[in-house]
Protein backbone atom coordinates (compact mmCIF):
# COMPACT_ATOMS: atom_id res chain seq x y z
CA UNK A 1 0.00 0.00 0.00
CA UNK A 2 1.45 2.98 -1.02
CA UNK A 3 1.60 5.87 1.75
CA UNK A 4 -0.13 9.15 1.31
CA UNK A 5 3.08 11.18 2.21
CA UNK A 6 6.81 11.21 2.78
CA UNK A 7 9.18 13.47 4.57
CA UNK A 8 11.61 15.06 1.93
CA UNK A 9 14.91 15.44 3.04
CA UNK A 10 16.69 18.25 0.82
CA UNK A 11 20.37 17.22 0.41
CA UNK A 12 21.45 19.65 -2.27
CA UNK A 13 23.55 22.22 -0.16
CA UNK A 14 25.83 19.60 0.89
CA UNK A 15 25.79 15.82 -1.61
CA UNK A 16 24.27 18.40 -4.49
CA UNK A 17 27.66 20.30 -4.33
CA UNK A 18 30.21 18.41 -2.59
CA UNK A 19 31.41 17.05 -5.80
CA UNK A 20 31.86 20.29 -7.92
CA UNK A 21 34.98 21.51 -8.55
CA UNK A 22 34.23 25.40 -8.53
CA UNK A 23 34.09 26.62 -5.19
CA UNK A 24 30.71 27.59 -4.58
CA UNK A 25 30.14 31.20 -2.56
CA UNK A 26 28.80 30.52 1.44
CA UNK A 27 26.44 33.35 0.31
CA UNK A 28 24.90 30.99 -2.53
CA UNK A 29 25.06 28.36 -0.20
CA UNK A 30 22.88 30.18 2.41
CA UNK A 31 20.83 31.80 -0.88
CA UNK A 32 20.36 27.54 -2.12
CA UNK A 33 18.73 27.20 1.65
CA UNK A 34 16.79 29.44 2.09
CA UNK A 35 14.96 29.09 -1.24
CA UNK A 36 14.92 25.38 -0.02
CA UNK A 37 12.83 26.58 3.36
CA UNK A 38 10.51 28.76 0.71
CA UNK A 39 9.78 25.85 -0.98
CA UNK A 40 8.65 23.84 1.89
CA UNK A 41 11.79 21.76 3.20
CA UNK A 42 11.68 21.21 6.51
CA UNK A 43 14.49 18.76 6.49
CA UNK A 44 17.79 20.41 5.32
CA UNK A 45 21.79 18.56 4.82
CA UNK A 46 23.39 21.74 4.88
CA UNK A 47 26.89 20.78 4.76
CA UNK A 48 29.35 17.73 5.84
CA UNK A 49 32.23 18.74 8.56
CA UNK A 50 35.02 16.33 6.78
CA UNK A 51 38.70 17.44 5.76
CA UNK A 52 38.55 20.26 3.73
CA UNK A 53 41.63 18.78 1.83
CA UNK A 54 39.69 16.23 0.90
CA UNK A 55 36.49 17.98 -0.02
CA UNK A 56 37.18 21.62 -0.88
CA UNK A 57 33.43 22.48 -1.36
CA UNK A 58 32.26 21.91 2.10
CA UNK A 59 35.39 23.59 3.66
CA UNK A 60 33.34 26.79 4.81
CA UNK A 61 31.23 24.50 6.68
CA UNK A 62 30.97 26.65 10.21
CA UNK A 63 30.22 29.59 7.91
CA UNK A 64 27.31 28.35 6.36
CA UNK A 65 26.37 27.48 9.82
CA UNK A 66 26.98 30.84 10.93
CA UNK A 67 24.09 32.13 8.44
CA UNK A 68 21.87 29.65 8.65
CA UNK A 69 18.31 31.23 8.96
CA UNK A 70 16.10 31.25 11.91
CA UNK A 71 13.73 29.32 10.49
CA UNK A 72 10.56 28.05 12.57
CA UNK A 73 10.15 24.05 12.45
CA UNK A 74 13.19 23.38 9.94
CA UNK A 75 15.63 21.02 10.96
CA UNK A 76 19.37 21.47 9.61
CA UNK A 77 22.00 18.46 8.91
CA UNK A 78 25.18 18.20 9.08
CA UNK A 79 27.01 15.20 7.50
CA UNK A 80 29.67 13.42 9.95
CA UNK A 81 32.42 10.96 9.56
CA UNK A 82 34.09 10.70 13.01
CA UNK A 83 33.88 11.91 16.10
CA UNK A 84 35.88 15.70 15.23
CA UNK A 85 33.96 16.27 12.49
CA UNK A 86 30.71 15.68 15.39
CA UNK A 87 32.53 17.84 17.86
CA UNK A 88 32.98 20.78 14.93
CA UNK A 89 29.05 20.19 13.99
CA UNK A 90 27.72 20.41 17.60
CA UNK A 91 30.25 23.57 18.50
CA UNK A 92 28.33 25.74 15.55
CA UNK A 93 24.94 25.58 17.90
CA UNK A 94 22.93 25.44 14.90
CA UNK A 95 23.04 21.76 13.77
CA UNK A 96 19.78 20.33 14.63
CA UNK A 97 21.23 16.63 13.29
CA UNK A 98 24.25 14.64 12.94
CA UNK A 99 24.00 12.07 10.09
CA UNK A 100 26.94 9.47 10.54
CA UNK A 101 27.77 7.17 7.42
CA UNK A 102 28.68 3.70 7.05
CA UNK A 103 29.79 1.78 4.15
CA UNK A 104 28.47 -1.90 2.92
CA UNK A 105 31.67 -2.75 1.38
CA UNK A 106 35.69 -2.53 2.83
CA UNK A 107 37.34 -1.29 0.26
CA UNK A 108 34.44 1.94 -0.66
CA UNK A 109 34.54 2.16 3.44
CA UNK A 110 38.59 2.79 3.75
CA UNK A 111 38.25 5.33 0.57
CA UNK A 112 35.60 7.13 2.15
CA UNK A 113 36.75 7.09 5.94
CA UNK A 114 39.76 5.22 6.42
CA UNK A 115 38.29 1.87 7.96
CA UNK A 116 36.60 -1.18 7.43
CA UNK A 117 32.60 -1.49 6.54
CA UNK A 118 32.19 -3.15 10.06
CA UNK A 119 34.26 -0.27 11.78
CA UNK A 120 32.09 2.09 9.86
CA UNK A 121 29.14 0.80 11.98
CA UNK A 122 30.89 0.94 15.12
CA UNK A 123 31.96 4.48 14.39
CA UNK A 124 28.24 5.67 13.39
CA UNK A 125 26.68 4.05 16.10
CA UNK A 126 29.00 6.29 18.56
CA UNK A 127 28.58 9.71 16.25
CA UNK A 128 24.63 8.54 16.97
CA UNK A 129 25.31 8.54 20.78
CA UNK A 130 27.53 11.85 20.33
CA UNK A 131 24.58 13.73 18.84
CA UNK A 132 22.23 12.36 21.97
CA UNK A 133 24.22 13.24 24.37
CA UNK A 134 24.46 16.91 23.08
CA UNK A 135 20.65 17.03 22.92
CA UNK A 136 20.74 16.57 19.20
CA UNK A 137 19.21 14.16 17.03
CA UNK A 138 21.68 11.19 15.40
CA UNK A 139 20.70 9.40 11.87
CA UNK A 140 22.51 7.02 9.89
CA UNK A 141 23.04 6.00 6.20
CA UNK A 142 24.39 3.24 4.62
CA UNK A 143 26.69 3.88 1.63
CA UNK A 144 26.74 1.68 -1.75
CA UNK A 145 23.90 -0.40 -0.40
CA UNK A 146 23.09 -1.26 -3.84
CA UNK A 147 26.61 -1.86 -5.56
CA UNK A 148 30.13 -0.70 -4.14
CA UNK A 149 32.33 1.18 -7.08
CA UNK A 150 35.19 -1.06 -6.52
CA UNK A 151 34.05 -4.46 -5.09
CA UNK A 152 30.41 -4.87 -7.32
CA UNK A 153 27.42 -6.64 -6.47
CA UNK A 154 26.69 -6.28 -2.04
CA UNK A 155 25.07 -9.02 -0.37
CA UNK A 156 21.36 -7.45 0.98
CA UNK A 157 21.78 -10.08 3.89
CA UNK A 158 24.96 -7.64 5.19
CA UNK A 159 22.89 -4.91 4.21
CA UNK A 160 20.36 -6.13 6.54
CA UNK A 161 22.37 -7.42 9.20
CA UNK A 162 23.78 -3.42 9.33
CA UNK A 163 20.71 -2.19 10.07
CA UNK A 164 20.16 -4.46 12.49
CA UNK A 165 23.50 -3.47 14.08
CA UNK A 166 22.42 0.63 13.86
CA UNK A 167 19.49 0.27 14.97
CA UNK A 168 21.10 -0.82 18.57
CA UNK A 169 21.84 2.77 18.86
CA UNK A 170 18.12 3.99 18.36
CA UNK A 171 18.41 6.42 15.44
CA UNK A 172 16.03 8.59 14.39
CA UNK A 173 16.22 6.56 10.99
CA UNK A 174 18.44 4.86 9.33
CA UNK A 175 18.95 5.37 5.30
CA UNK A 176 20.10 3.06 2.53
CA UNK A 177 21.76 5.01 -0.35
CA UNK A 178 22.69 3.81 -3.75
CA UNK A 179 26.17 5.73 -3.76
CA UNK A 180 26.90 5.47 -7.40
CA UNK A 181 22.81 4.91 -8.99
CA UNK A 182 23.12 1.03 -9.80
CA UNK A 183 20.30 -0.09 -8.02
CA UNK A 184 16.91 -1.36 -9.69
CA UNK A 185 13.40 -1.25 -8.61
CA UNK A 186 12.94 -5.08 -7.74
CA UNK A 187 16.67 -5.05 -6.01
CA UNK A 188 15.10 -1.49 -3.80
CA UNK A 189 11.63 -3.20 -3.23
CA UNK A 190 13.04 -6.14 -1.37
CA UNK A 191 15.91 -4.63 0.63
CA UNK A 192 14.18 -1.57 1.50
CA UNK A 193 11.10 -4.02 2.89
CA UNK A 194 13.51 -6.08 4.51
CA UNK A 195 14.91 -3.23 6.51
CA UNK A 196 11.95 -1.73 7.27
CA UNK A 197 10.68 -5.36 8.76
CA UNK A 198 13.74 -5.78 10.96
CA UNK A 199 14.57 -2.03 12.18
CA UNK A 200 10.55 -1.02 12.90
CA UNK A 201 9.67 1.37 14.60
CA UNK A 202 12.54 2.82 13.14
CA UNK A 203 11.93 4.31 9.90
CA UNK A 204 13.89 3.96 6.68
CA UNK A 205 15.01 6.97 4.49
CA UNK A 206 16.59 6.22 0.80
CA UNK A 207 19.38 8.09 -0.84
CA UNK A 208 19.60 7.71 -4.85
CA UNK A 209 21.51 8.77 -7.80
CA UNK A 210 20.52 8.54 -10.98
CA UNK A 211 23.74 8.01 -12.47
CA UNK A 212 22.25 5.15 -14.62
CA UNK A 213 18.64 6.49 -15.23
CA UNK A 214 16.99 4.53 -12.79
CA UNK A 215 16.44 6.98 -9.72
CA UNK A 216 12.91 8.16 -9.77
CA UNK A 217 11.87 4.25 -10.31
CA UNK A 218 13.95 3.77 -7.41
CA UNK A 219 12.34 6.35 -5.05
CA UNK A 220 8.59 4.68 -6.28
CA UNK A 221 9.29 1.40 -5.55
CA UNK A 222 11.05 2.16 -1.73
CA UNK A 223 8.45 4.81 -0.68
CA UNK A 224 6.14 1.55 -2.24
CA UNK A 225 8.11 -1.02 0.01
CA UNK A 226 7.50 1.17 3.11
CA UNK A 227 10.51 4.10 2.59
CA UNK A 228 8.93 7.20 4.91
CA UNK A 229 11.79 9.51 4.28
CA UNK A 230 13.15 10.30 0.60
CA UNK A 231 16.29 12.33 0.16
CA UNK A 232 16.13 14.48 -2.90
CA UNK A 233 18.74 17.26 -4.53
CA UNK A 234 17.73 20.79 -6.28
CA UNK A 235 18.60 20.50 -9.85
CA UNK A 236 19.72 16.93 -9.90
CA UNK A 237 23.31 17.92 -9.07
CA UNK A 238 25.46 15.21 -7.13
CA UNK A 239 28.21 12.45 -6.89
CA UNK A 240 30.93 11.68 -4.36
CA UNK A 241 34.64 12.38 -4.32
CA UNK A 242 35.48 8.67 -3.38
CA UNK A 243 33.16 7.08 -5.29
CA UNK A 244 34.62 7.04 -9.15
CA UNK A 245 31.79 6.99 -11.75
CA UNK A 246 29.02 8.44 -9.20
CA UNK A 247 26.64 11.54 -10.88
CA UNK A 248 24.01 13.32 -9.34
CA UNK A 249 21.12 12.62 -7.11
CA UNK A 250 17.50 12.22 -8.18
CA UNK A 251 16.40 15.76 -8.76
CA UNK A 252 14.09 17.41 -6.38
CA UNK A 253 12.06 18.73 -8.68
CA UNK A 254 11.25 15.31 -10.41
CA UNK A 255 10.64 13.91 -7.30
CA UNK A 256 8.15 16.21 -6.03
CA UNK A 257 6.49 16.12 -9.27
CA UNK A 258 6.69 11.99 -9.24
CA UNK A 259 5.16 11.66 -5.98
CA UNK A 260 2.75 14.66 -6.35
CA UNK A 261 1.50 13.17 -9.19
CA UNK A 262 0.29 10.08 -8.01
CA UNK A 263 -0.97 11.28 -4.63
CA UNK A 264 1.79 11.31 -2.10
CA UNK A 265 2.59 14.23 -0.24
CA UNK A 266 5.78 15.75 0.59
CA UNK A 267 5.19 19.04 1.73
CA UNK A 268 6.66 20.67 -1.08
CA UNK A 269 5.92 23.72 -3.68
CA UNK A 270 6.71 22.63 -7.29
CA UNK A 271 6.72 25.84 -8.76
CA UNK A 272 9.14 27.03 -6.05
CA UNK A 273 11.57 24.48 -6.70
CA UNK A 274 11.38 25.33 -10.14
CA UNK A 275 11.84 29.01 -9.58
CA UNK A 276 14.82 27.87 -7.59
CA UNK A 277 16.71 25.44 -10.05
CA UNK A 278 16.43 28.62 -12.65
CA UNK A 279 18.62 30.61 -10.02
CA UNK A 280 20.64 27.56 -9.37
CA UNK A 281 21.77 27.04 -13.22
CA UNK A 282 22.62 30.94 -13.17
CA UNK A 283 24.89 30.16 -9.91
CA UNK A 284 26.35 27.02 -12.07
CA UNK A 285 26.55 28.37 -15.64
CA UNK A 286 24.64 25.51 -17.17
CA UNK A 287 21.81 23.67 -17.77
CA UNK A 288 21.24 20.71 -14.48
CA UNK A 289 20.38 17.60 -15.14
CA UNK A 290 16.54 17.64 -13.59
CA UNK A 291 13.65 17.04 -16.30
CA UNK A 292 10.72 18.23 -14.61
CA UNK A 293 12.38 21.78 -14.68
CA UNK A 294 13.02 21.72 -18.30
CA UNK A 295 9.76 20.62 -19.15
CA UNK A 296 6.20 22.16 -19.98
CA UNK A 297 4.37 22.84 -16.74
CA UNK A 298 1.54 19.86 -16.49
CA UNK A 299 -0.87 20.29 -16.05
CA UNK A 300 -0.98 23.89 -17.17
CA UNK A 301 -2.36 26.45 -14.63
CA UNK A 302 -6.05 27.55 -14.86
CA UNK A 303 -5.32 30.74 -16.63
CA UNK A 304 -3.36 29.36 -19.72
CA UNK A 305 -5.66 27.20 -20.55
CA UNK A 306 -7.82 27.75 -23.58
CA UNK A 307 -11.48 28.63 -23.39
Amino acid sequence: MTAKSIEFMEVGPRDGLQNEKTIISTQDKLELIGRAIEAGARRIEVTSFVNPRRVPQMADAAEVCAGLPDAQGVLYTGLVLNAKGGERAIETGRIHELGAVCVASDRFAIANQGQTSLESVEAAKTLIAMAKDAGLRGQATIGASFGCPFEGEIAEDHVIAMAQALAEADPVEIALADTIGVADPAHVGRLVSSVVEVIAPIPVRVHFHNTRGTGIANVWAAVQAGATIVDAALGGLGGCPFAPGAAGNVSSEDVVYMLHRAGVGTGMDLAKLIDANAWLSGVMDRTLPSMVARAPAFPKPAETMPA
